[in-house]
């Protein structure tokens, strides 16, 4: 079987327990801790999981990527058994922190793995065809997601997660032997942020990703828990919800990624921002719980979304190869990132603000950022 075909199973399996747990976690922790700290703990997870990154080209080339993912996700299935059958708080919060670091590590070592095999190809092509598969497993995820919450609880999500982990395993352990590494380069951690800042098309794509990371998280800790506590919908209602609201993922990645390679990435950066910024800035003036009509507002926030997502991806690696790990790491950081700076601003507008729904006024206007940053941009040709 061929390495990329190997890597796209390896993804799509990643992708399901990802995707079941991204969006329950923050609604799990609040049955612990009070959900105004529940940002608190995503806030430590995300400093480590920084620590880990900037860690990155050391561990690949001491253990080689193939084998550097298998302990990651060895890591991310302990994690998710702790979840599952534990009911210490201390514990609890312990594995959320361990979960969330091996994942991000996992996602990094997985883009060495694309990097490499896209070699041959459009990168456009293949990167959009490589997310519209993750993609697809993340709106599998969620039309199964209510359905085992409701019939055995959060606890029968993890345990289910942890059997796709243990798949994902089984692939790092059996194939991709003949994966030959790149020679890692270390590069300081100021230089490489030096790198970042000295070339203004990679800082201005850095802080659009960043932008954009910052908007999933938001996403990802608030609007679960405004959907049940505040809405009033059950996690079933919750999942179909979630279903819908993903699928632009699947439909935009691989044809935008093909049109990129044409057409240049600017201006479909701007048609994702804009979009995103007005389906965001109308969710508090929508005051009926109803299925129907929060699938579609959130089904047009991500058509946005995922439009600056597969432009930002393809952008970056175009500049970058795979060889540059310390780059690619850092890249990557706003993944992390995005889980401090959201609770970090969040919290305080949480308690300043007269209702929970005007903190996506605040999300609408921090996207607007981005827009104003891919206006000056520059298409690579």
């Amino acid at each position: 079987m061929k390495n990329r075909t190997i890597i796209f199973i390896a993804g799509f399996l990643f992708s399901i327990p990802l995707a079941l747990t991204s969006y329950i976690n923050s609604s799990f922790l609040a049955t612990y801790i009070s959900e105004y700290y529940v940002g608190i703990v995503y806030i430590i997870a995300s400093i480590i999981a920084i620590l880990g990154l900037l860690r990155m080209p050391k561990i690949l080339t001491s253990l080689g990527n193939r084998l550097a993912s298998l302990y990651f996700a060895l890591l991310s299935f302990l994690s998710l058994i702790i979840l599952a059958f534990s009911h210490n708080e201390i514990a609890i919060i312990g594995a959320v922190v361990l979960y969330f670091i091996s994942t991000d590590l996992i996602i990094a070592s997985l883009d060495i793995f694309i990097e490499d095999f896209s070699k041959n190809s459009g990168v456009g092509k293949f990167r959009g065809l490589y997310l519209m598969i993750i993609n697809f497993a993340w709106i599998f995820a969620q039309t199964i997601s209510g359905g085992i919450i409701e019939k055995s609880s959060f606890q029968g999500i993890y345990l289910f997660s942890a059997g796709f982990m243990v798949l994902v395993s089984i692939i790092f352990i059996f194939f991709l032997h003949d994966f030959k590494d790149p020679k890692y380069t270390k590069v300081p951690i100021l230089k490489t942020i030096k790198v970042f800042i000295k070339s203004k098309s990679i800082s201005k794509i850095y802080s659009i990703n960043l932008i954009l990371k910052f908007f999933f998280a938001w996403m990802v800790i608030y609007t679960p828990i405004y959907l049940y506590e505040y809405l009033k919908f059950d996690w079933e209602q919750i999942g179909l919800i979630f279903t819908i609201m993903l699928i632009p993922f699947v439909l935009v990645d691989f044809p935008l990624g093909k049109l990129s390679d044409k057409i240049g990435e600017k201006k479909m950066l701007m048609i994702g921002f804009l979009i995103t910024i007005l389906f965001t800035f109308i969710i508090p003036f929508v005051a009926v719980s109803k299925v129907w009509i929060w699938a579609m507002i959130l089904f047009g926030t991500r058509v946005g979304a995922a439009t600056i997502e597969i432009m930002s991806e393809i952008y970056f690696f175009k500049e970058i190869g795979e060889k540059n790990a310390d780059e690619i790491s850092f890249f990557r950081n706003t993944y992390p990132l995005s889980y401090i700076l959201a609770p970090l601003i969040a919290i305080p507008v949480l308690l300043f603000v007269p209702s929970f729904k005007y903190i996506f006024f605040v999300l609408s206007a921090i996207m607007l950022s981005g827009f104003f940053i891919t206006l000056r941009l520059k298409d690579i040709k």
